[in-house]
């Protein structure tokens, strides 16, 4: 059964895209070869084309952003990648520059990126007229907004909302500060992380303002926000409107992705679960998702029930991680810091933390990991299409009949001759039949039901794996 929700989860390559599918993606996003608002991630169309096979077999999408606001000279060469995405299979182009919609594209899917300043009916509603099936919703929407946004469009087009990731300070698609200060464009993908950088706080006569501490706020991150984390949020989200739930990070590694996707897979397999949608594929983890393992500045709902604090983190731009309490059993080689500082585990000698280098840290300073190498080392995901196995007797033999679960994977049978020699021990007999057909191995399914319609018959288990092939081979 295909559920209505999406997981739709970033890659920076191909290898963060084939990470992505294991863990649980619904779909995945990642760049173009060029104009995909990120310079440091693009992708060749080979690499692309390889990741819509892998994807497909599950039946996961495949999302391109070709969302660079464009000039005229290289609209040409964004039509000419959009129709070789288009003969690869890809399933929707994320895009940001309208004036596209005036050139040759192929008759692809198309999505309106966040960069398009989504946050009004009236805009998703000319972006529908326009063509558009899916339309990115602003960040800085309120869940209210949301709701209102979809009582008013309805179900004329899919509403995605990010739920995960960093954040910026400016609203989506309307920051120019990188373009004003550094004559880089964050709409043509080369933003210089002016929110990310050290500022005072002047009040009208350039003096220094003070915190609630009497500090004056001198060199500090003031722009820097804490990352969104809307995972407590989804169902609420969802009876909202939103379909498709966001994890920013295309320049994120496969550790990162793999850890935050798992997180969300089983917050939405458990909404699922209470919605009465049956799972069509298992996922195995060897770790326990947690957002603070890996990349995590903090989290916050960013405005989905008002402006909330904290939002920002004035300490430090970077990681944090999660914090080190005299429970937290670390390891050598864990990263750890404070504030914007930070240092490596050398060793743990009784009870007292060896650095990798001289540090000074004042009593009393929180202390955060922002790196587990235990955890690191843990992460592993695989998943598998849910299959139900039909053993049944025929007049000359036996029928065997695997179906997938999923959509788009019809299922195979075959009939086999055979001559029938009643089990001297039933009950043996009928357990090594389930055993021996259940075995799916190294393939990308995994057993859901078996069962057996048949008297308990003797069948060599050589025999059994050799029906067990043949039908594998086809599916």
């Amino acid at each position: 059964m295909k559920h209505p929700f999406t997981i739709l989860a970033p890659a920076k390559n191909l290898a963060v895209g084939q990470s992505a599918i294991q863990a649980g993606a619904d779909a995945v996003y990642i760049g173009a070869p060029k104009f995909g608002a990120r310079q440091a991630a693009g992708n060749s169309i080979a690499d692309i084309a390889q990741l819509v096979q892998d994807a497909h077999r599950y039946g996961v999408q495949v999302l391109i952003t070709l969302n660079t606001l464009l000039t005229d000279a290289e609209k040409v060469e964004a039509v000419a990648i959009a129709n070789d995405l288009y003969r690869i299979g890809v399933d929707a182009l994320i895009i940001q520059d309208l004036s596209l919609l005036n050139c040759s594209l192929p008759p692809i899917r198309l999505h309106a990126s966040t960069q398009c300043d989504n946050r009004t009916a009236e805009q998703v509603l000319h972006l529908r007229d326009l063509g558009f099936k899916r339309v990115v919703l602003a960040r800085e929407l309120s869940i209210d907004e949301i709701r209102h946004i979809h009582d008013i469009v309805g179900d004329s087009i899919e509403l995605e909302a990010f739920v995960h990731g960093a954040l910026c300070v400016c609203y989506s698609g309307k920051c120019y500060m990188s373009e004003a200060l550094m004559n880089r464009s964050a709409n043509r993908g080369c933003c210089a992380q002016m929110c990310r950088q050290k500022y005072d706080l002047l009040d009208a006569d350039m003096r220094e303002v003070v915190d609630d501490n009497g500090t004056p706020v001198h060199q500090r991150y003031l722009l820097s926000l804490q990352d969104m984390d809307r995972s407590i949020y989804l169902r609420e989200m969802i009876d909202a409107g939103i379909t498709t739930f966001k994890i920013e990070g295309r320049l994120k590694d496969a550790d990162y992705v793999t850890n935050i996707v798992a997180y969300y897979r089983q917050k939405m397999d458990a909404i699922l679960s209470s919605l009465d949608m049956p799972p069509s594929t298992r996922y195995t983890y060897s770790f326990t998702p947690n957002p603070e393992k890996t990349f995590h500045r903090g989290a916050t709902d960013y405005f989905l029930h008002g402006r909330t604090r904290p939002m920002a983190n004035w300490d430090t731009p970077k990681s944090t991680g999660e914090l080190v309490t005299p429970h937290t059993q670390l390891h050598s080689g864990d990263g750890l810091c404070f504030e914007d500082r930070g240092f490596y585990v050398n060793a743990i000698q009784g009870g007292r933390i060896i650095p990798n280098k001289p540090i000074h840290i004042p009593a009393g300073t929180p202390l955060y990991r922002n790196f587990d190498i235990e955890f690191q080392r843990s992460l592993h995901a695989e998943r598998r299409i849910l299959t139900d196995i039909l053993f049944e007797e025929t007049p000359d033999g036996f029928r065997l009949t695997y179906t997938p679960c999923l959509a788009g994977h019809p299922a195979v049978s075959a009939d086999f001759a055979y001559a029938k020699q009643p089990a001297d021990n039933p009950e043996r007999a009928l357990t090594v039949m389930q055993q021996q057909l259940s075995k799916l191995g190294d393939t990308i399914y995994a057993v859901r039901h078996i069962q057996i319609n048949s008297k308990p018959y003797f069948i060599p288990i050589s025999q059994l794996n050799q029906w067990r092939r043949n039908l594998l081979e086809h599916l």
